[in-house]
């Protein structure tokens, strides 16, 4: 299959790039908002739940680590789900000041519930794009991030949250 020639640059316009980013972030708004349906669990919620099931013993940073979130962002994501009783924290017996966290057995019953993937759908599609996509991607959005004089360290809150 042949595919499509390039468009000339002068036929892209701000519009057409900001409908493509409504088509994004709709996209990304309906995955978390179907998954909060199925389960009553917001997105960020669910895929913390999923990280703590990967790897049981995980502590709360280590959370915030695969998540690439802020660590208090991850502790209030591990309380909700302890009060929802889907997760447990148990003292670390090696440093009682740290904290190893496993999924109950409500927890996994709620994600076999969801239609993935856990941690979105944007950080699913970013992880099928080729190396040099991503980086020209990167250097483009850093571009915008600029223009906009944006606020970088809401590069730490879930997608789910915004």
């Amino acid at each position: 299959m042949k595919s499509a020639a390039p468009l000339p640059v002068d036929s892209v316009t701000p519009a057409k790039v900001l409908r493509r980013f409504r088509v994004v972030f709709n996209a990304v708004r309906t995955h978390f908002s179907q998954m909060e349906k199925q389960v009553g669990l917001g997105g960020a919620q669910i895929w913390a739940l999923s990280v703590i099931k990967e790897r049981p013993g995980i502590g709360v940073g280590e959370v915030a680590a695969s998540m690439e979130i802020h660590q208090s962002t991850a502790s209030n994501l591990v309380k909700a789900l302890l009060r929802r009783e889907l997760i447990r924290m148990d003292k670390s017996p090696e440093d009682r000041r740290n904290v190893n966290l496993k999924i109950l057995p409500a927890g996994s019953r709620l994600l076999k519930k969801v239609s993935g993937p856990f941690e979105g759908v944007l950080p699913a599609a970013l992880s099928g794009m080729s190396p040099e996509t991503l980086q020209r991607l990167d250097e483009d959005l850093s571009q915008l991030i600029e223009l906009l004089n944006a606020d970088e360290t809401a590069a730490e809150t879930p997608l789910a949250h915004l």
